[in-house]
């Protein structure tokens, strides 16, 4: 479920990027960059669920074996 999650992150980041795109070429600079604030901090959250840690074990492989600790 939560690679379902993941995914729909990385889609909606790429649809801001766009958003960002049209709303920087209209003059709205301010939401522009808001936007692609947005978009970093949700890519960041993919990052930290999918990198591996020393270990080699991402926490999205631990969630999906249920050993949370």
């Amino acid at each position: 479920m939560l690679d379902i999650v993941l995914s729909i992150t990385v889609l909606a980041a790429i649809a801001l990027c766009g958003g960002a795109w049209l709303a920087w070429k209209r003059g709205h600079r301010k939401q522009a960059l808001l936007m692609l604030v947005l978009v970093a901090v949700a890519l960041l959250n993919v990052a930290i669920w999918t990198v591996p840690d020393e270990g080699g074990t991402a926490p999205l492989d631990r969630v999906e074996r249920g050993a949370v600790e």
